[in-house]
């Protein structure tokens, strides 16, 4: 992913940590899809569906923003962790090609079938750095992942799937005091099969449309070690919006920035016990 681009693919780490704090405690862990442009690669994006490409990268843009809010105005008694995932998905005789297979750090192996879901795979290299280097308390990952969760929300909730109940419950509750609504959909083992591929571990694509946001979280849970807190939100439709309406203007909206500070500022013992020990 990136080879097509004169601009190197690179993961951003950025870290909060309070004055005096231990560096044991189990930090929070947000992710960002930060997809600088997206063509769709070789699978070339067609009837102009190019425009607005460059807010591709706005589920990292939004982590960033978090993050300076963290460290300049919530201030929390916790590490907090973001990691950017960061590439241009572009066009040349160095692109990645349908019918390639990636081996991930974890060990998964993908079968490429599409190269215009590109996204999931720069997460899923976030995914597997938080869960090796990071020893997380909790991931939370923003992505603008896929037209299907515009189709089945449009611009009003972000499509949210998350199997951890404690975890749920303070997204929504940050949700609630953000106003930027999220909405639970279903992650069964049955759409995790539907990634399986006959020559790798997985697909990034399945080419039967069905259940196509849902696929985007069940290709991403693949890199996420069993035991850990995790939710994603696909945010593709709330990213921005063509004209004034509640505390957004047109044009991006920052949504998640509000969120995340919200929760990391409300909920600071999210991924502890009251005794600070980890959440297991």
């Amino acid at each position: 992913m990136g080879a097509a681009s004169d601009c190197k693919p690179c993961l951003i780490r950025l870290e909060y940590t309070p004055r005096g704090a231990s560096r044991s405690g189990k930090p929070a862990v947000l992710v960002g899809k930060t997809m600088t442009y997206d063509s769709g690669g070789l699978s070339l994006k067609i009837n102009n569906g190019m425009v607005g490409m460059k807010r591709d990268k706005d589920g990292g843009c939004a982590v960033f923003s978090a993050m300076h809010a963290i460290a300049t105005v919530i201030k929390p008694n916790r590490r907090v962790v973001a990691l950017l995932s960061v590439a241009e998905n572009s066009i040349s005789d160095e692109a990645y090609r349908p019918d390639d297979v990636i081996t991930f750090r974890n060990g998964v192996t993908v079968e490429v079938t599409n190269t215009d879901a590109e996204g999931r795979l720069v997460l899923a290299d976030a995914l597997c750095w938080a869960c090796d280097k990071e020893d997380p308390a909790f991931i939370i990952d923003l992505a603008t992942l896929t037209g299907g969760v515009v189709v089945a929300l449009g611009s009003t909730y972000a499509g949210m799937w998350c199997d951890d109940d404690k975890l749920r419950r303070h997204v929504e509750d940050a949700s609630e005091a953000s106003g930027e609504r999220v909405w639970r959909l279903p992650h069964h083992a049955e759409y995790r099969d539907m990634m399986k591929s006959p020559i790798a571990d997985i697909l990034n694509s399945n080419p039967n449309r069905k259940a196509h946001p849902i696929q985007g979280a069940a290709f991403l849970s693949y890199f996420v070690e069993k035991g850990i807190p995790w939710c994603h939100l696909d945010i593709a439709g709330v990213h921005a919006t063509e004209s004034d309406k509640g505390p957004f203007i047109a044009g991006p909206t920052g949504w998640g920035t509000r969120l995340l500070a919200e929760l990391i500022s409300a909920r600071e013992d999210l991924g502890r016990h009251a005794s600070g020990a980890p959440c297991v």
